[in-house]
């Protein structure tokens, strides 16, 4: 008997969390059943309590005071002993029934998700038929305000493809905390950001403001390489921007997904593209997320 499943992932801050606990109160409402899975070793306040965490296995304060290890370190330590543990999982999520969705809640750090295969090894442990057999789908969150700086959302887009390919299962992208950019992006302008695209760097705001204040932007050869600023101004930048984006265009995999996790239609909305990821729903069709909920901001 299958089960069902999502993976909230994404960068530190970007709200995973809070989504967990809005799609959880979300699933309550409706008369669903969810089973909230903790696999950051290093959260230490939920809003609704885990039925399962991996910080009952290990934690990463202990890990780094026993093992003098930094937080990545010690991040990457924590679930390579799970790895060696996943009994833990088993025994917790065998007996449940495809009624409940469960939800794992993931750690930030980046390197999880891009050159270590640590978590498509748990990918294919959870998703495996005949063991737990869990149709998992991956939700990857972006923070919203990162549409204000492209380098930011370009580097955060790369950062979701990286994951789409390394996990290799149903994936959606999201773009969290939309109630922090109603007043700051147009609604016509946010809608750029929806699909990832070469052209946003034209209209780059931190780059015509450089440019309004008279600074040069076309060399930085010999620039200091201890000078932030012009390290991020400069041309060497820039291409290194537009190459992010050129691949980003290339594969053509990445594109998202409005979220805002104090509104209940948008988390309703999400849930549905979930559902039609892990085929929750045979006949169902995800519900088209409300343009209308995001106000024009002035120009």
């Amino acid at each position: 008997m299958s089960k069902y499943g999502v993976m909230v992932m994404g960068p530190a801050g970007a709200g995973k969390s809070t989504f967990c606990a809005s799609l959880i109160t979300h699933l309550q409402l409706n008369r669903r059943s969810a089973f909230y899975v903790n696999l950051d070793p290093a959260a230490e306040s939920f809003e609704h309590t885990p039925d399962l965490d991996i910080k009952d296995l290990i934690s990463l304060e202990d890990v780094m005071d026993e093992m003098k290890l930094g937080p990545n370190g010690g991040l990457i330590y924590c679930f390579e002993f799970l790895m060696e543990n996943l009994d833990f999982l088993t025994e917790a999520l065998d007996s449940l029934t495809e009624e409940y969705l469960i939800i794992f809640d993931m750690p930030g750090q980046i390197e999880l998700y891009t050159h270590i295969p640590i978590l498509p090894t748990l990918v294919k442990f959870l998703t495996t038929p005949g063991a737990l057999d869990i149709r998992l789908c991956a939700a990857y969150l972006l923070e919203a305000t990162f549409v204000v700086d492209r380098a930011k959302y370009f580097a955060g887009s790369l950062s979701a493809m990286s994951a789409m390919i390394m996990l290799e299962v149903p994936h959606i992208n999201i773009l969290s905390k939309m109630d922090l950019v109603k007043n700051q992006v147009r609604k016509k302008d946010l809608k750029k950001f929806i699909t990832p695209d070469t052209s946003l760097l034209l209209d780059d705001p931190a780059d015509l403001a450089r440019r309004k204040a008279g600074e040069d932007t076309s060399d930085d050869q010999y620039a200091d390489p201890q000078d932030k600023n012009a390290m991020l101004s400069g041309a060497t930048f820039k291409r290194l921007n537009t190459a992010v984006a050129q691949l980003l265009e290339t594969f053509s995999m990445v594109s998202y997904l409005k979220l805002d996790s104090t509104d209940e239609d948008s988390v309703g909305a999400i849930l549905s593209y979930i559902d039609d990821c892990i085929q929750y729903h045979e006949a169902q069709e995800p519900r088209e997320l409300k343009d209308e909920e995001f106000d024009e901001a002035e120009e």
